[in-house]
């Protein structure tokens, strides 16, 4: 994705009220107006829109994480997550966290965890997904900020713990998107052929395709509800 030159100089904001006031003033904007403004290219085929207003945002916000093990905002404990919405303000799709280790488990725990890590303060930043709208014409909505309350860390936690068990026993093939309250682990490549090590039933090496933790949808929509007091 281009971008101008003043874009890629956009430093990392130094406070969360810094970084909302970035954000509120794209608020409503489309991605094409957005997009305009970056001198990018919308993509022309949904396979390439999939990630494109999320990388946007990053853009524009002045976010330095990118894919590595850290926070979006590194000096302010930052992650940014674009959610996409449908009519309803329901979202579309659950929301990706990060990669899961499937080797090197043992003694990891929930407090050092870089899921813990990733959500302990989060910008949600919802955008209109709904496929019948054009890329370019879907607009963003109203940024906010969320941290897990003592009940939410307890789901996630909880479910964090039980993908952990079974990928320190061997049993990563025996986790599915079913699992998990709040919290799911699913398959997460470009394509069939990435594989990783992982811990086979009987402690021996074995390869398979790489997996992410997500949020579910039932658990962000719980979220948006209470952001936006619906």
């Amino acid at each position: 994705m281009g971008g101008s030159g003043i874009w890629k100089a956009v430093p990392e904001p130094l406070s969360e009220d810094e970084l909302m006031e970035r954000a509120l003033a794209i608020s409503g904007l489309t991605l094409g107006e957005l997009s305009d403004e970056a001198s990018a290219v919308i993509p022309s085929s949904m396979k390439g829109a999939k990630g494109y207003a999320g990388k946007l945002l990053e853009l524009y916000l002045g976010a330095t994480g990118s894919s590595r093990p850290v926070c979006d905002f590194e000096k302010i404990h930052v992650e940014l997550k674009s959610i996409p919405i449908g009519p309803d303000l329901r979202p579309l799709e659950s929301t990706y966290v990060c990669m899961a280790h499937l080797t090197g488990t043992a003694g990891l725990t929930w407090e050092k965890s870089s899921v813990r890590n990733k959500l302990s303060r989060v910008l949600f930043f919802p955008v209109e997904g709904d496929r019948a709208i054009p890329l370019g014409e879907r607009r963003l909505g109203t940024p906010f900020f969320w941290s897990p309350d003592a009940g939410e860390e307890k789901i996630l936690k909880a479910d964090w713990e039980e993908h952990l068990e079974k990928i320190s026993e061997g049993r990563i093939l025996e986790i599915t998107a079913h699992d998990g309250t709040a919290l799911q682990i699913r398959p997460k490549a470009a394509d069939s052929t990435v594989m990783i090590r992982a811990v086979g039933r009987d402690g021996e090496i074995v390869m398979t395709g790489p997996r992410g933790f997500y949020l579910r949808r039932s658990f962000t929509e719980k979220i948006l509800k209470k952001a936006f007091m619906i």
